[in-house]
């Protein structure tokens, strides 16, 4: 099977490569760049130059494929709501390709669209005031086209998918208690964010990809619920810096872009997941938790 790939080389996505390659399938790995297509090539990948804003050129890699995971996202912060329209119109030209064809299409959200302060499910409404509530018009996307003859599913990721390469938010809060002198969290840190080791996020994709029916909703969680005081406290201890608590109003100041989700309390289970997929080993069974920072 030919497999096309969006955010193929990204930190996730370099990951969920070679374990489709590993699956024996084909893939086709959208390129921005010559630069780009290289690092496909070096990696056995097909490239198919274009980008997340090139819509007529998604189309044409999801027609010539007998399925899509699309992975690629604009993480500027500053312009959330920009980064989620884009977003939307690039998995609507993807599965507008794929209508009617009952091919797979699995695309990347987060827990964090859904209410926070209480354990979330797989089946749970969508929140519009949530963190990642500029992410929710893509999933409506995708409902839409499970009605259209199109084998959507959406797996949403922990805030930490943490593993080698991790460039998000842990480290984020890393490189901010360096530049600060001391390991933050706001209030009491007893808000929760859930995780999940980068090997066991590809292997939830794959299974998506082979086992998802359509409209199915993935929740990418392993460890249920880490306090962000805990993972504050491993910082200062590593860093051997002090681990201080911030107000709220200073949360900004203090964490930049990454307030937002600071002060997340996202809990979420991942019992339906492993239900219906059968990951092996199961998740919360798996790779080392997100205790495993440094």
């Amino acid at each position: 099977m030919r497999i096309f790939v969006t955010g193929a080389t990204g930190y996730i996505g370099s990951a969920l490569v070679k374990e489709l390659i590993g699956a024996g399938y084909q893939v086709v790995g959208l390129a921005r760049s010559e630069e780009s297509a290289h690092k496909l090539v070096a990696a056995g990948i097909e490239p198919h130059l274009g980008a997340l804003n090139d819509y007529d050129s998604l189309r044409r890699g999801a027609a010539a494929s007998d399925g899509v995971i699309h992975l690629a996202y604009n993480h500027d912060f500053s312009a959330y709501a920009t980064a989620g329209e884009t977003d939307r119109r690039a998995v609507e030209a993807l599965g507008t390709a794929l209508i009617g064809s009952n091919r797979p299409f699995v695309i990347t959200s987060g827990i964090t669209v859904l209410t926070p302060g209480r354990v979330t499910h797989e089946g749970d409404a969508f929140d519009q005031n949530a963190a990642s509530a500029p992410r929710i018009p893509s999933e409506e996307v995708m409902e839409r086209l499970a009605s259209q003859g199109v084998r959507t599913s959406v797996v949403r990721l922990s805030p930490s998918v943490h593993g080698e390469g991790d460039y998000a938010f842990v480290p984020t809060l890393i490189g901010i208690a360096r530049q600060k002198g001391v390991s933050a969290y706001v209030g009491e840190g007893t808000n929760r964010w859930p995780a999940i080791h980068r090997l066991d996020a590809v292997q939830l994709f794959r299974l998506a990809l082979e086992k998802g029916t359509a409209g199915a909703k993935f929740h990418g969680v392993a460890d249920e619920g880490v306090p962000v005081r805990d993972i504050a406290e491993v910082i200062g201890r590593h860093l051997h810096l002090p681990v201080v608590s911030k107000p709220v109003e200073e949360a900004a100041d203090h964490f930049g872009w990454i307030s937002t989700f600071q002060s997340v309390d996202c809990p979420a289970s991942s019992a339906l997941t492993q239900e219906q997929l059968d990951p092996k080993p199961p998740f919360a069974l798996g790779r080392p938790g997100a205790g495993a920072l440094f």
